[in-house]
């Protein structure tokens, strides 16, 4: 087989750019005098075409198959060397992007929910956006990228995640934060599903499953990027300026527009790099292909030394497309934003189509619904887990670190100058005391009397009144407000000069422990991704996925088991570890089973029921926190465990060529 395809691509005469030879297999049969068809301005196909398209479709799927011989062929000769390594830093730095986007707001919420005063319901709603907004971008970009071209919707969804990005760093309220980190999410959703189906379009066959793992790396590499600027910038919270009372610009802000650097970067770095040449053969563009293709060859062996080793591909047989063109408008008889909605139009029927279940589905039945059962619950298990690890531990310090009761004393004409922190006042009474230049942590007044009593320059987190009564007294310069009063009985009480702002408040937001758990946790990625790279050949991609899924569910079971703070970080390392050998082999299976033309709307499609699989688990395990861990730990093994067995199904496309 190989001497047949051999003699097809190789040695078959001269340039390819000649004027008899460049022709491409698509153009055959074209008469450029033809009438145009009074329809074709609108959309409509010819009845003739529709003809030839039946006609067609017999030999299409031979010369799919026949395209992905030549191709493999082709990539051989191509070598892997510079061109691939520079791809793989461009493309790893998107896939970066997307692991920063993961953490931001995260990291962000215990500062910017002072600076813009948000409700438990708001911080709930900025943490679900996130991937929600990356199941949509997931999905929208994915379906592009087969119908427009990886590079080009790649760069246009980092664009809006840069874009979007800037604008939140610098947003006042909390409606326009949440809508540009909305936009900012749908953009970077988009990078996973076109890096990997972009990046494998340019592997052999047999560097296509140890590279495309080390690229996941990447992401791995965003989560300790993320946690380790938000270390050294947001705990620098008294850094800031601020213009007047209606803008104010703190350290927050300033991770958030560093976080999306490797965005720009990767954005930059792309400016650089061509299309997809598989991309454009499924396309019909024969001539942009070899240009590319032959860039690609001439950069690996110049390289290598061996600037002399000729390009020998003249000719790669082009599937002839019927269906998936674009219908031009005749500029003589539509406007240009008739032509664009027409286009547009087009462009959404395609991607719909394509996005259609009968027809994402792979030629293998029920390998799709395997690949969704499996991928599912790997996130399910990750992303909840992650939310349940760090909240765990804080339950747990916040066990051990047990209030002071203050319980029915009488204080009088006493003078509060130390910190008062940790602390619950329980039907006390204060008379003519004075709380003067301090900070109140954790405080709780219930059922207490202030009367003649003075606040002056105070500074509160975390500190409420509650069914107080309070009589002739005097707040001076505090930033105890209204909401901070429940059920309180006020009478002859003043508030002069009340500080406004929730980011006056002292709370130790930026505790080093959020930063700590999220450092360690992305770093213990990285075993996990050495050792699927490196033997993602030699093992299989499907032994890979179920040993890990089931190594992983014991990690879970463990936890029954462990009842401190450090017991919980050490399972949490290891899980992280193991399951992100699934996560690449599910990666590199999908990129693998699908045909060029559904690769990308596939990867997107099943990357966005996996963020929305994040999404109820991460709910589901928030809310056991403090109550059970039982729940959370038996969802979380249940799923693995199926998830594990259900993979053993999975087909091994190991050797299979890239359709």
């Amino acid at each position: 087989m190989a001497d047949h395809y051999q003699n097809n691509i190789y040695n078959q005469g001269d340039y390819p750019l000649q004027e008899d030879d460049a022709a491409s297999d698509v153009t055959e049969g074209h008469d450029e005098e033809d009438q145009m068809y009074e329809g074709e301005y609108q959309g409509i196909p010819h009845p003739d075409d529709t003809k030839a398209a039946q006609r067609a479709a017999c030999s299409a799927a031979s010369d799919l198959e026949e395209l992905s011989e030549q191709y493999e062929y082709i990539m051989e000769e191509c070598g892997h060397g510079k061109f691939q390594w520079m791809l793989f830093i461009v493309l790893g730095l998107a896939l970066m992007a997307d692991g920063v986007e993961c953490f931001v707001v995260a990291f962000v919420l215990p500062s910017a929910e002072k600076d813009l005063c948000l409700s438990n319901a708001e911080k709930g709603m900025l943490g679900l956006i996130v991937f929600l907004s990356m199941m949509v971008g997931a999905f929208l970009w994915g379906g592009l990228a087969d119908k427009v071209g990886r590079r080009q919707c790649l760069i246009l969804a980092l664009s809006i995640n840069c874009i979007f990005a800037f604008m939140s760093s610098l947003a006042q309220g909390y409606s326009f934060f949440l809508f540009f980190r909305l936009l900012s999410g749908i953009g970077i959703g988009g990078t996973a599903p076109i890096v990997y189906s972009y990046f494998s379009e340019f592997l052999q066959m047999n560097k296509r499953g140890e590279h495309l793992s080390w690229l996941c790396m990447f992401w791995m590499i965003g989560g300790i990027y993320a946690s380790f600027t938000a270390w050294g910038i947001i705990p620098r919270y008294g850094w800031g300026f601020s213009m007047g009372t209606e803008f104010q610009f703190h350290a927050w802000r300033v991770f958030v527009l560093v976080a999306a650097l490797p965005a720009i970067a990767s954005l930059v770095g792309l400016t650089f790099m061509p299309e997809s040449p598989r991309f454009l053969l499924e396309n019909g563009k024969h001539d942009d292909a070899w240009m590319i293709l032959k860039q690609v060859h001439d950069t690996n062996w110049r390289a290598k030394g061996q600037p002399e080793k000729v390009f020998t591909v003249v000719h790669i047989k082009t599937p002839k497309t019927t269906e998936d063109g674009f219908f031009e408008v005749q500029s003589a008889t539509r406007t240009p934003v008739q032509r664009w909605a027409v286009r547009s139009l087009t462009l959404c029927k395609l991607v719909c189509r394509n996005t259609d279940w009968s027809t994402i589905s792979s030629s293998e039945s029920g390998l799709d619904l395997f690949c969704i059962i499996v991928a599912s619950h790997v996130f399910y298990s990750f992303y909840g887990l992650s939310v349940w690890f760090p909240d765990m531990i804080k339950h747990l310090q916040h066990e051990e670190y047990v209030s002071k009761v203050i319980h029915k004393k009488r204080v009088e004409n006493m003078i509060f100058d130390f910190p008062l922190e940790n602390q619950i006042h329980e039907e006390v009474e204060y008379i003519r005391d004075k709380f003067i230049n301090i900070e109140m942590k954790s405080v709780k007044f219930k059922d207490s009397l202030f009367e003649d009593c003075h606040f002056e320059n105070i500074r509160s987190s975390e500190t409420v009144f509650e069914n107080c009564t309070i009589h002739s007294t005097v707040f001076y310069n505090t930033d105890l407000w209204e909401a901070k009063f429940i059920d309180c009985e006020m009478e002859n009480t003043t508030f002069e000069h009340n500080k406004h702002g929730c980011h006056l408040d002292t709370a130790k937001e930026n505790d080093v422990l959020i930063y700590l758990v999220s450092f360690l946790g992305s770093l213990a990625v990285l075993p996990g991704n050495i050792i699927s790279a490196l033997y993602m050949e030699k093992i299989g991609r499907v032994k890979i996925i179920g040993g890990s899924m089931l190594i992983s569910a014991g990690c879970t079971f463990f936890l029954f088991l462990s009842f401190s703070q450090s017991a919980i970080i050490a399972l949490q390392c290891l899980f992280c570890g193991v399951s992100a050998a699934a996560w690449n082999g599910i990666e590199v299976v999908t990129v693998e089973l699908y045909p060029a033309s559904k690769r990308a709307t596939a990867s997107g499609v099943l990357n966005a029921l996996c963020k929305l699989a994040a999404v109820l688990s991460s709910s589901i395990f928030a809310s056991c926190v403090g109550i059970t861990k039982a729940i959370p730990i038996l969802l979380s093994f249940t799923a693995l465990v199926c998830g594990g067995l259900v993979a053993l199904n999975l087909p091994d496309t190991q050797q299979k060529i890239l359709q």
